[in-house]
């Protein structure tokens, strides 16, 4: 027997095609990305901190808000909200795995069907629009 593929990302999740509770797409993935990135590269500049700050300053938005608001400010500001795959809430070792591997880059860039980057299947997670 075979299994055909899926139709829309999320739809193996069972996720709605569109609308809240279906799948983050790439450009809101991307301006979040853009605002946790700038707003810790405009923190690292006021104290005159180096680009390894920047990216600490990166993982410190990631670990304190995906716990408490469900996503980073970038997440909240583009509709979107990080949930573990059974949409209970993440919990605080999810959003530390999730961060080491999103700041390595390369797991966040290799993608299964469902759009979910290798950062979210490690932690369990899923980016969902708010």
């Amino acid at each position: 027997m075979t299994e055909s593929a899926p139709s829309y990302p999320g739809e193996r999740l069972g996720l709605p095609r569109e609308g809240s509770g279906s799948i983050g797409r790439l450009g809101r993935r991307v301006g979040a990305l853009f605002v946790d990135y700038g707003a810790a590269y405009l923190i690292s500049g006021f104290f005159g901190w180096d680009a390894l700050a920047i990216l600490a300053i990166f993982a410190a938005i990631q670990l304190v808000f995906i716990p408490t608001l469900q996503g980073s400010p970038g997440h909240r500001i583009f509709g979107l909200r990080v949930v573990r795959v059974d949409g209970a809430w993440v919990g605080l070792w999810r959003p530390m795995v999730r961060t080491l591997l999103l700041i390595l880059v390369i797991p966040a860039a290799i993608w299964d069907a469902d759009q979910r980057g290798l950062h979210d299947k490690a932690a369990g997670t899923v980016l969902l629009r708010a």
